[in-house]
């Protein structure tokens, strides 16, 4: 069958093994010190081996290949237990962090997806600051809206549970330094991503895509400079909606270089 399957460009690959602990399914290995798609069947096609790729070596294509074994790759996931297990009974010490799984994680802590709760104040919202200016002498500091981590686009995982009824927004990293309110007027019960279209050398759409594809996104704000450069992360997003084939309501706001907006 034609499906959706991930791609492993051994070239670019360095050899960290990243992707082998984020793929649960147990898809990919390490041969010869590069990372490769052992089995067709144990690839499920979202990806969760793609944000954590620091070479950008791990793409989608869509090829023949077997259909994804969800009763193979259960048996394989209980025979890695079972391992596990039998790795534990030998290293009492491990079981520490099998009775807490919140304190494991493979790779880079960085990359560790979760959700961050913000403490509510008394009139019950996370807001500390209401106007532009309210961040002044004599009043409470402002709070951090950002809702979960990890924000780089090319880090997040497109199939991560924020992601579920997320408005979100997708901002030029340039953004939130140029424009002084950032977190209350455009983070403020957002999902954020953000990335840099010069800079990074990748092209967005893919991931932003499958993200779009794969939730349920109930709206999209786009914040860019008025630098020309910045019209890169607007044209992956607008490919990313045609490609997810949704119709989801989004807007563009324009940041000058002087901390204005210009255009929403």
């Amino acid at each position: 069958m034609i499906r959706k399957i991930i791609k492993i460009d051994t070239e670019k690959c360095n050899g960290c093994g990243l992707c082998v602990s984020a793929c649960h399914e147990g898809a990919i290995g390490m041969v010869d010190g590069k990372a490769v798609l052992l089995r067709d069947d144990y690839c499920d096609g979202l990806g969760n081996c793609l944000p954590v790729c620091p070479a950008n070596a791990i793409s989608f294509e869509e090829r023949e290949a077997a259909a994804y074994d969800e009763e193979a790759v259960r048996k394989n996931m209980e025979k890695k237990a079972s391992e596990s297990k039998s790795a534990e009974d030998m290293h009492p010490a491990e079981n520490i962090l099998q009775k807490n799984p919140e304190k494991m994680h493979f790779g880079c802590p960085g990359m560790r997806s979760r959700v961050i709760e913000h403490k509510k104040t008394s009139e019950g919202t996370n807001e500390a600051q209401t106007g532009d200016n309210a961040c002044t002498e004599g009043k409470a500091a402002p709070v951090s809206q950002l809702n979960q981590w990890p924000v780089q686009i090319k880090l997040v995982p497109v199939n991560a549970p924020y992601f579920n009824s997320a408005n979100l927004l997708i901002a030029a990293d340039c953004t939130a330094y140029a424009y002084a309110n950032f977190h209350n007027r455009f983070m403020k019960n957002k999902i954020t991503l953000i990335g840099c279209p010069k800079l990074d050398e990748v092209d967005y759409s893919e991931k932003l895509t499958a993200i779009l594809a794969g939730n349920n996104i109930k709206s999209i704000t786009v914040v860019r400079m008025e630098v020309p450069c910045c019209g890169g992360i607007v044209n992956a997003v607008k490919s990313a909606l045609l490609r997810s084939g949704k119709m989801i309501p989004w807007q563009v706001v324009t940041i000058s270089t002087d901390g204005e907006i210009i255009d929403e």
